[in-house]
């Protein structure tokens, strides 16, 4: 009978707090264990330690934090040979240092690189913004440089890291479509357009001020605007009504809009995101209007399945026609559900996940 494989799974935050880790990993650990690979989980922020690190200020708490993942790591490493692969999910520490990677690296087991942004790019927190001179831009390349397998989430990430090792696969990053299911909505005279995000993600939303004020003065109260997000967004003259967002709600409170929204600028940071806002409207049968940055054209096929307007007068003309027609909701919904299915769903990519780290024994 065939060896039970041992795979280490190495990320900062405990489970179900990082949307990266939730669906890039964490999500996968089930069908991976009833395929032979036992998975542990390895994290330096509990709970309690995650308010403290990002917190403004509160620097001795910080410090006791750090201190402590350190002796965590350390701990990690001392057991990492009874593992057959070690999986980092973006960055092993909380600070700028490559320390604890290279030393996973000089143990028995090969080393999973993992990440779904780009991080080669300097982005603080606002409660760290005094302490990025702990971190390392350059960090990621490094990682990379040492791993036997990158995994990316799209291929504008899969590009770069590729200029430093030659063994990158892409992997998009995946939904549970078991769990987002769509539930109709009552039917309603007022559309709600919406937004999903967080407090780092919020001045993304700012981006569609200029449409929503034309909007705004075309319909009048047959639209609201939501943002599902962790700190109210105002916009001055428009009411934007806040669903502080709730993991244990997310499905429900996402299942409250008519219309999803995915605002970017074309930057690049923006061109390494995986487009999982408009992927996670598509799974629940809401048509997705997106900027077409990075991944979001490859997902959307404009006026198919979703909408990549460009400018303020094309954004304006497609969300109308999307507000004016339910069937055209339902149809560009429809489709945008069917290409989660195919393609963005964690039933397409469980066994290509499980081939990569089968083909690394």
């Amino acid at each position: 009978m065939e060896r039970g494989k041992r795979l280490l799974f190495v990320a900062l935050h405990r489970p179900g707090r990082s949307p990266s880790q939730r669906f890039r990993f964490e999500q996968f650990i089930p069908f991976l264990q009833g395929n032979n690979w036992h998975c542990d989980y390895a994290y330096v922020l509990d709970e309690e330690g995650d308010k403290a690190f990002y917190a403004p200020g509160a620097y001795w708490q910080k410090a006791k934090v750090v201190i402590k993942g350190f002796l965590s790591r350390m701990s990690d490493i001392a057991k990492a040979d009874q593992y057959d692969v070690i999986f980092i999910q973006r960055e092993t520490f909380v600070t700028g240092s490559t320390f604890f990677e290279h030393r996973f690296a000089r143990t028995k087991a090969k080393v999973v690189f993992d990440f779904d942004d780009a991080i080669w790019l300097l982005d603080i927190s606002e409660g760290n913004k005094n302490l990025s001179w702990l971190k390392d831009p350059s960090k990621t390349k490094k990682i990379i440089a040492l791993s036997d397998l990158v995994i990316a989430g799209n291929s504008y990430l899969a590009d770069y890291a590729e200029g430093f090792n030659p063994h990158v696969k892409v992997l998009p990053t995946v939904i549970d479509t078991d769990f987002y299911i769509p539930v109709p909505k009552a039917n309603s005279e007022v559309i709600t357009i919406g937004w999903s995000g967080s407090q780092t993600t919020n001045k993304h939303f700012l981006l569609s001020e200029p449409w929503l004020r034309i909007l705004k003065e075309k319909y009048g109260k047959r639209i609201r605007f939501v943002a599902v997000t962790e700190r109210a967004i105002e916009m001055e003259g428009i009411d934007i009504e806040t669903i502080y967002w709730d993991k244990e709600k997310e499905v429900e409170n996402l299942n409250q809009i008519d219309i999803g929204m995915m605002p970017l600028p074309d930057d690049e940071w923006s061109k390494g995101k995986c487009g999982f806002k408009g992927i996670q409207y598509m799974s629940l049968g809401k048509p997705s209007v997106m900027s077409p940055v990075g991944v979001n054209p490859e997902i959307i096929e404009h006026g198919v399945n979703g909408y990549l307007p460009n400018t303020t007068e094309e954004w304006v003309d497609c969300l109308s026609k999307l507000i004016d027609s339910e069937a055209l909701r339902q149809q560009i919904g429809q489709a945008g559900r069917q290409t989660i299915e195919a393609r963005y769903s964690v039933h397409s990519a469980k066994g290509k996940l499980l081939q990569m780290l089968d083909d690394l024994m």
